[in-house]
């Protein structure tokens, strides 16, 4: 037995207790997510306090901080808008056909049609209405639970990161990509609770979706390559 066959199944036993890491966490964040549907009317006293929190006690209109920051937190929550991931992914898809990686393509299409379904799915049978608590700072469409924005700037911009980072050998370049594409999400999630238009409990369940889809996609990848 060689040395590399030695070292192989440690690599590979680390590799799963990561995804299992990560399935648990997202499994727990859901289930915390899901639990505020059935507490105090539907929206978990720690949703309530964690809004409160976000504004000022005399006016619960205005969030706290100067009217710049809400601008940054509006541009933020941009980035997990339907026409921003459908504009980036276009982009991406241009450049995944110049490198010939046809079969990318359609992974980066099921991740992102499917993410779409799977938030457009769970508003309707959920139907949670939108925090009354403060007002809202951004428009809204559609029902609360999760947060749409969330889910989509999870497993979009992690999904552009995990096929970029393919054409790297530096496994530390690979590892930054992924840590902007998670900055992106968590940035996205904080500034839907922030604008009022989630509860925080919304923004959680988004995540986990999220991250499950995620790992969901790294199984079926191999398949649509036709490796």
């Amino acid at each position: 037995m060689t040395g590399s066959d030695i070292s192989a199944p440690p690599a590979r036993r680390r590799f799963f207790s990561r995804r299992v890491v990560i399935s648990v966490a997202a499994l727990a964040l859901l289930a915390l997510a899901v639990s505020s549907l059935f507490a105090d009317g539907g929206a978990h006293t720690p949703d309530r306090q964690i809004m409160l929190w976000l504004r000022d006690p005399k006016a619960l209109n205005d969030p706290l901080g100067p009217d710049w920051f809400e601008d940054v937190m509006r541009d933020m929550t941009g980035l997990g808008g339907i026409g921003v991931v459908v504009g980036a992914g276009v982009l991406f898809a241009g450049y995944l056909w110049l490198r010939r990686r046809r079969g990318d393509i359609a992974v980066l299409a099921l991740s992102l049609i499917g993410a779409q379904l799977v938030s457009a799915i769970a508003k309707l049978l959920v139907a949670r209405p939108r925090p009354d608590l403060v007002s809202h700072e951004a428009e809204i469409y559609s029902a609360s639970f999760p947060s749409g924005h969330t889910l989509m700037a999870t497993v979009a911009w992690v999904t552009f990161a995990m096929l970029l980072a393919a054409d790297f050998e530096d496994r530390r370049l690979r590892d930054y990509l992924l840590l902007i594409a998670w900055i992106i999400a968590a940035a996205v999630g904080c500034s839907r609770v922030y604008l009022g238009v989630h509860w925080p409990s919304d923004v959680l369940a988004g995540w986990a979706v999220g991250a499950l889809w995620m790992l969901l996609l790294l199984r079926l990848i191999p398949r649509l390559r036709g490796r």
